[in-house]
């Protein structure tokens, strides 16, 4: 059966904060969560007065307001507050469509996509096309004579530039038609200015610019080619990366600068990968990314962080935070509030924060590496057909070969390097065990909700993003089946126990605003798949977990995740003195191609099902193939030819040419196996 191949997506998480999909629907479910609610009127009325100091509070009472606050947020978007503030981009006083774009651009973090969506159908590149010019001139004019221009208006332009970037970025990743937009502007040169002159801005400004690149790079050809065609950017990416090789990463470094630079180092990496191989004239341009930059720069970055200490110093800011006075908010008109003004402990959980989402970064830069993928290779069995094989009216293939499958759903085409050889495991596998471990922050129940949502939603996310990469890189190590590693049994079990152990405290009871743990458990699977290809018939099978992933198949309706599923237990079923377990997998397997469960699975489903009892039992000399006998499924696999025949004749093959074929393969290999099996003597 052939492999399926399909790019992996890699468009990033949600940005959102806090998310808000645990809320019930409506402006009025909002209003009751919210205990903001009176202030949502008198700000929507202050946005179109006629006062600017008006118009700039009310800009600033919104940052203020959505903080952390997904209830106050959706009723301040029933008021249209996404187009006020659009409107106050365009407005006459300078101060206020200042506040308006920070404002806007805190919206695209704590909102996401939605938010966005919203944004770019209000036309909000309309006047955001603008200030592009605007804030290019005034950097120009720091860089020549900075001394010329006081420190606080240095300032307020800086942070002006890193939100109208950030809103690009964010608005980027909403939909391809917003993505055209911005390409449309040709941004690179406007964003490549602030990386060449990084040495005289703040790296804050200096890392958006560098985030809406590496977005905007992101398989994005028009972006592409203009840094592929200007060897100054790709030199300035290469030295900044460079410049970060061994960066002062401290476990207990509290830093926001140094994390900031990192952070810039790694999204330069990203960059870079998105744009090999480089097209640079000389020795440089068989530069491998992947092995020469992205993984010596990249895994240390993994490794710096504890997920443990840092919820452990989340709650103590919490509870620190917790016993101090509660700040009174004053909406007053006389002293307007700065939008950035924030507390000592507010800072240190934001880096707290930004340490994460930075380890988060890396990890999603290094799955793409990690999908280092050979060609699919055809393993035959031996096992071929003749003129005695049950016929089918579609059969056009030549002879038939059996091979042992894996679906690729979740990797792209080969890359050049990788993070091993095929002969050991990485040293990029123990960094990535310990981050998909979750923490009493990662998945708070419903009844005690998390004392600090970014924390619990980058925390998530961090581990989602560590299964990936898990998923990509034992996929890798799995496409080399005769490697010594499969001889090392204490490392697959140990890895296997890992990955459980991980899921066990995830959970299968997964309340709304918990949608990662689903996203995990379909992620994890494919690791699990992959750990039992790499040592099939080494691990040692667990009822619980054979029965968790039969009822996983059972409840899904992702083809792809039935698939894995059904893989993985394919790997179990091979544990040679596991006789019982190998019974149940079995028959479990059966079930699907002859009762009424089958339909409730796609076509591919089906196939897996058929190509895994072939597998495991194409050799008659190991101990469970009692359970063939016993069982007789010999005869359950001829019931089931006719289904099988009809499940591949309905797949078109002008749509699913790939899936046709492997369709044919195994359909072939079904009426091979029968026949071979009947020939045998008991």
């Amino acid at each position: 059966m052939g492999k399926s191949q399909k790019k992996r997506s890699m468009r990033r998480h949600n940005p959102m904060r806090v998310p808000d999909s645990h809320l019930p629907k409506g402006l009025e479910s909002a209003a009751e969560a919210s205990t903001k609610k009176e202030a949502i009127l008198p700000i929507i009325q202050k946005m179109e007065s006629p006062d600017s100091s008006e118009r700039q509070w009310a800009c600033v009472a919104v940052s203020n307001l959505i903080q952390n606050d997904p209830s106050t947020r959706r009723l301040l978007q029933g008021k249209n507050v996404v187009g006020s503030l659009i409107t106050r981009l365009s407005d006459s006083e300078e101060e206020v469509w200042i506040e308006a774009a920070g404002a806007l651009r805190n919206l695209c973090i704590d909102g996401g996509y939605d938010i966005c969506a919203e944004m770019y159908n209000k036309n909000i590149l309309a006047p955001l096309n603008t200030f592009v010019p605007k804030i290019s001139s005034s950097l120009s004019q720091f860089l020549v004579s900075p001394k010329s221009i006081p420190e606080n208006t240095r300032k307020v332009i800086y942070e002006f530039a890193e939100n109208v970037i950030t809103i690009f970025w964010c608005l980027s990743e909403t939909s391809n038609k917003a993505l055209n937009a911005i390409n449309s502007v040709n941004l690179v040169p406007f964003l490549m200015s602030f990386l060449a002159a990084r040495d005289k801005l703040p790296t804050a400004t200096v890392t958006a610019a560098a985030h809406s690149l590496y977005v905007l790079t992101d398989d994005n050809w028009p972006t592409i080619d203009a840094i592929r065609s200007n060897a100054d950017y790709v030199s300035c990416l290469l030295d900044i990366v460079r410049s970060g090789e061994n960066p002062p990463i401290e476990k207990n470094n509290n830093d926001a600068s140094n994390n900031r630079f990192v952070m810039l180092g790694v999204l330069c990496c990203g960059i870079l990968g998105n744009l090999q191989p480089l097209p640079l004239p000389n020795t440089l341009s068989s530069l491998d990314v992947n092995q020469g930059l992205v993984f010596p720069l990249l895994q240390p970055v993994i490794s710096s962080v504890s997920l443990d200490t840092v919820v452990e110093q989340v709650q103590g800011l919490v509870t620190r935070q917790e016993s101090e006075p509660p700040e009174i908010e004053k909406l007053s008109l006389k002293h307007v509030p700065k939008s950035d003004h924030k507390s000592p402990i507010k800072l240190e959980l934001e880096h707290l924060e930004n340490r994460l989402r930075t380890v988060q970064l890396a990890l999603e830069i290094l799955t793409g590496a990690c999908a280092t993928l050979p060609d699919p290779v055809i393993q035959t069995t031996g096992i071929e057909n003749d003129t005695e094989e049950i016929k089918d009216e579609d059969a056009d293939m030549d002879d038939a070969t059996m091979e042992d499958d894996m679906p690729l759903d979740d990797c792209s085409q080969p890359a050049t390097g990788g993070p091993h050889s095929p002969c050991s495991v990485p040293a990029l596998a123990q960094p990535l065990l310990m981050l998909i471990q979750p923490t009493p922050l990662s998945f708070p129940p419903s009844s005690s909700p998390s004392c600090h949502p970014p924390i619990t939603s980058v925390l998530s996310a961090v581990h989602v993003s560590a299964f990936e990469c898990l998923n990509n890189m034992f996929l890798s190590l799995a496409a080399h089946p005769q490697s010594p590693l499969t001889a090392d049994d204490s490392t697959g079990r140990a890895i296997w126990g890992e990955t459980w152990a991980s899921l066990s405290k995830v959970g299968l009871d997964i309340s709304p605003g918990q949608e990662r743990k689903r996203e995990i458990w379909e992620i994890a699977v494919g690791v699990l798949w992959a750990v039992g290809k790499i040592w099939k018939g080494k691990i040692i099978p667990d009822e619980g977990h054979v029965q968790i992933l039969m009822n996983l198949c059972d409840s899904s309706t992702d083809p792809q995740v039935q698939v894995k599923c059904i893989g993985t237990l394919e790997c179990l079923a091979q544990h040679p003195s596991s006789v019982d377990a190998n019974r149940v997998i079995s028959s479990y397997l059966l079930d699907i191609l002859l009762t009424a469960s089958a339909s409730s699975k796609g076509t591919e489903p089906l196939l897996q099902a058929v190509s895994a009892l072939i597998d495991i039992y194409s050799d008659e000399t190991l101990p469970y193939d009692i359970n063939f006998q016993e069982g007789k499924f010999e005869e359950g696999l001829t019931q089931s030819v006719d289904r099988v025949r009809k499940a591949v004749r309905a797949i078109d093959r002008r749509r699913e040419p790939d899936l046709r074929l492997r369709g044919e393969d195994v359909r072939d290999n079904l009426t091979a196996f029968i026949k071979y099996r009947r020939g045998l003597q008991f």
